[in-house]
């Protein structure tokens, strides 16, 4: 019996969930596609299934932890990138990246202000605590 050959990059053509995976938007390729199944990812403003065919020149929106990043896809791959090489594969806009550290720098200051516990109780302190509830 002869094994079945796994095509090789089938024509040049990449899924959408494979390609967000392999630039880096997602850890995994099935966080990828529940995004898109949920309309995190819109592809020339229209909502799409995981398996459409991704070409280059595609406008691309993609929402991740609070985040958008509107893209223009430049290449294609099905094998995930270095964090170094990811620029290869698609440009995003100056707009975007303005609008995304904007946001980034507002999620950043409404933790800052955000009250933080002391952390954990000190054996001291756990002690005044089980007095104080014993009293009652």
């Amino acid at each position: 019996m002869s094994r079945p050959t796994k095509p090789a990059d089938d024509d040049g053509k990449t899924r959408l969930d494979k390609w967000l995976w392999a630039a880096r938007f997602f850890k995994t390729r099935q966080l990828a596609h529940e995004a898109i199944e949920l309309g995190r990812v819109l592809v020339n403003d229209e909502r799409v299934k995981p398996a459409r065919t991704v070409n280059e020149g595609d406008r691309l929106l993609v929402r991740s932890n609070q985040l958008e990043y509107r893209v223009t896809v430049l290449g294609l791959s099905t094998q995930r990138r270095g964090a170094k090489d990811v620029h290869l594969l698609y440009e995003e806009s100056a707009e975007s990246i303005a609008a995304r550290e904007a946001h980034a720098a507002l999620l950043h200051a409404e933790r800052a202000s955000f009250p933080h516990g002391e952390g954990r109780p000190t054996k001291r302190a756990r002690r005044d605590l089980m007095r104080l509830k014993d009293s009652f």
